[in-house]
Parts: structure tokens; sequence; C-alpha cells
């Protein structure tokens, strides 16, 4: 956390949790690759995107169990991205066939910002 001009400023990062089902992995791995496309070719809806990241859990409570952090520079910045990508043609084309994969009630949304 830095001081800027006056105000605070704080990088945060948007962290899902989200548990694939075992007989969709596969599919979940072509899902991510069509995502990483997706962004590449609308950089304007991901332009306060300052980095993406998925984790896959290797040890622990739920196999399958996936980790996505995406990095803002500050809640404002999270607050335009949401709003422009759930007018998008992404929430109505790509993101549909990920919450299929999904085992129901294992997705999880929180907000983590940096210990100074």
């Amino acid at each position: 956390m830095t001081r800027e001009n006056g105000g605070e400023k704080m990088t945060i990062f948007l962290m899902e949790t989200y548990v694939i089902k075992p007989d969709k992995l596969e599919e979940f791995t072509a899902l991510l690759k069509k995502l990483e496309t997706y962004m590449k070719k609308h950089p304007d809806l991901f332009k306060e995107v300052k980095s993406h990241k998925v984790f896959s859990q290797i040890l622990g409570a739920n196999w399958g169990g996936y980790v996505e952090m995406t990095e803002f520079e500050n809640l404002t910045n999270f607050e335009k991205w949401m709003m422009r990508i759930m007018q998008s043609d992404y929430m109505k084309t790509v993101y549909p066939e990920y919450a299929v994969l999904e085992v129901p009630g294992m997705h999880s949304i929180n907000m983590w910002n940096p210990v100074p």
C-alpha cells in the first residue's frame, strides 16, 4: 500500500475458488485456453486487470480445486471491470461453459488486499 496524491493506492485481488467435476477436467483445461484467447482478443474488456492467474490444488481439502486470482490496481478499477464484464458477451458465451463444469455449491468469491 502506498500513498499517491494524498490518497490511498492499494492493489487488491479477486480470489475465486471452485471445484471442477472429476469427469470434466479435460473440458476445463480447454476452457482455460479459450479464456486466455478471449482475453487477448478483447483487451478493452480487461483493461483494468493487472494480472490473472489460475492455480490448481495439489494437496489438501478438495481434489479438483482451483483458485483464480485476478489483480486490480484498486477497488475502483475492480468496480469498473465488474460493471463492464457483467454486461459483456463474455457472461453470455464463455462463462456459462464454466458454470456447468463446477461442483455445485463449491464456488466462492472473495476480495483480498496485501498486508503492509
